[in-house]
């Protein structure tokens, strides 16, 4: 497969929409306001730090040759995603925009610079 049929495909296969996401979003903004106490972004970006690191710390365990569950990756991963949601509702952030225009930014970065297999990334 050449590579401008490799930009093609990937480009192809961008998320067409994210309405899902920026349902979701407010679904959880409505969950937190009726059960919880409201504060500050600072709270939610430390939860989100936190929450973040033991997810690296489950892949540590990995890479040092441990056995992790995989019912743990997926408890922290969600744990990661409350707390982005969290936090980007006390930012005021649409997070489906921003997702979006995001994914076109990188998309046009990659066409326009390309990875090459093996560079340093992949070690």
């Amino acid at each position: 497969m050449s590579h401008d049929t490799r930009d093609d495909l990937a480009t192809s296969l961008l998320p067409a929409g994210y309405a899902g996401l920026r349902k979701l979003q407010d679904e959880f903004r409505c969950y937190q306001e009726a059960a919880f106490p409201e504060r500050p972004p600072r709270f939610f970006a430390l939860e989100l730090a936190g929450e973040t690191g033991e997810l690296a710390n489950l892949e540590k365990k990995i890479w040092k040759g441990r056995q992790v569950a995989a019912d743990d990756f997926e408890d922290e991963s969600a744990d990661v995603c409350i707390a982005l949601l969290n936090y980007v509702n006390s930012r005021g952030i649409d997070l489906a925009r921003a997702v979006e225009e995001k994914m076109l930014r990188i998309d046009r970065g990659r066409r326009a610079e390309p990875e090459v297999p093996g560079g340093p990334e992949d070690r």
